[in-house]
């Protein structure tokens, strides 16, 4: 059973892959036009046998057959175009062809056109049922003048045969329109996780690197004593400013849609190089980098790392980079000047970090502002369903705890 699920699932799909793209880009009046040809074509046929209702002898074919013919196949070359003319062009020569007892195969083409109409007429669709409905009551009358012993029971079971027609090309076009809104709705559920994890990454790049930017330029003002640590402190600056620019180009090359596909572009010339952006996942010389510019923009800092990384540890290791990376920023913001402690451990399927922050800097206390980013945090944890914690210390401070799952490629 799931075997034949898995083959209906990808019919679709192969039928697409297989036909040809000038078949596919033609318009649907020349791709419904063979099926009013074939039609035509089987009606002609000498054991071909249509519609009978009523007991009308059957006539052989003349000049109108000819005519009434055409007029019920050809219209199905629009019955997605236009399918209320369709069918109205249908049913007009399906009464002839019944009314003069020709009885063709055309006359199977009815059923065709009301579940085109069911399937593809947008608009006004009820006042089109109310009109076919009446259409068909001349329809009954003159077969029961023509054919008085004739019992009424055949042209009210038709008219229901042809309601179910009618009532399958509605179901397929409820179906059609149900699965055109799950896939916009999944297209907008994509748009809208890509949008939230474009802005994580921002805010962790822009914040963290600003703030940093932003202390040590503070910091500088005072320097002016000393001509050696205010070229340190404005170095740091540069540097900052440099990693800043590294990371939003990075992050402009996960927005590039050639990105992945190996067909890369050159920053500076444009140009394609042939290969796709490589991943950029900071390790643990990239933590220690971040701890160094921190204690540049005057944040004591304690950092211990414990264990090696694995070999594959998917995203934890990105994670715990903006785990360390946020709460660090939070550090310069809320509590400048506080001793801080960072504390790593690498384990064989996880990834534990802890960064507590005293209270006894300038400005110490819990950080504020929207939250967005331990927010985010949060959720990048959860997705590769680890646990994360925030909150004040009983001895005053904060402390961000995060144990992250490694492997997970999330």
């Amino acid at each position: 059973m799931v075997n034949l699920r898995r083959a209906r699932d990808r019919w679709p799909a192969l039928v697409r892959r297989r036909t040809p793209q000038w078949w596919r880009r033609a318009d649907v009046t020349v791709r419904d036009l063979p099926l009013g040809l074939l039609f035509l074509a089987v009606s002609f046929l000498p054991d071909a046998h249509g519609t009978q209702i009523g007991g009308l002898p059957t006539r052989p074919f003349d000049a109108l057959a000819l005519v009434v013919v055409a007029l019920q196949c050809l219209p199905l070359a629009v019955r997605r175009r236009w399918p209320a003319v369709c069918l109205a062009l249908v049913s007009a020569g399906f009464a002839v062809d019944q009314l003069r007892g020709y009885h063709s195969f055309a006359g199977t083409a009815l059923p065709v056109a009301l579940l085109s109409v069911g399937a593809h007429l947008e608009r006004h669709r009820r006042t089109a049922a109310l009109v076919f409905s009446l259409a068909y009551v001349p329809l009954a009358v003159a077969f029961a003048r023509l054919d008085p012993g004739e019992s009424p029971t055949e042209l009210v079971t038709f008219y229901l045969a042809m309601v179910l027609a009618w009532g399958l090309g509605a179901w397929l076009r409820s179906t059609r329109v149900a699965d055109a809104e799950h896939r916009l709705r999944i297209a907008e559920d994509t748009r809208t996780a890509e949008r939230t994890r474009i802005a994580r990454e921002l805010h962790d790049v822009v914040t963290h690197h600003v703030t940093a930017m932003v202390v040590q330029a503070e910091a500088a003002r005072y320097l002016t004593a000393s001509p050696e640590r205010l070229d340190r402190s404005l170095t740091a600056v540069t540097d900052t400013g440099r990693r800043a620019i590294a990371d939003l180009r990075h992050l402009l090359d996960l927005l590039n849609p050639d990105h992945g596909t190996g067909h890369g572009t050159d920053r500076r010339t444009g140009e394609a190089t042939g290969r796709a952006a490589e991943p950029r996942t900071p390790s643990g010389g990239g933590l220690r980098t971040l701890v160094e510019q921190t204690r540049l923009a005057g944040q004591p800092v304690e950092f211990t790392e414990e264990g090696t990384p694995a070999e594959s540890t998917g995203s934890a290791e990105l994670v715990a980079y903006r785990v360390v990376q946020e709460a660090l920023t939070n550090a310069l913001k809320y509590a400048h000047g506080s001793r801080t402690s960072v504390r790593v451990r690498h384990a064989e399927r996880e990834i534990t970090v802890e960064v507590s922050t005293d209270g006894s800097g300038s400005g110490a206390g819990s950080p504020g502002g929207s939250g967005r980013g331990l927010a985010g945090l949060r959720e990048r944890v959860d997705v590769l369903g680890g646990e994360f914690s925030a909150g004040r210390r009983t001895a005053g401070g904060f402390v961000v705890r995060a144990r992250i799952p490694a492997g997970s490629p999330s």
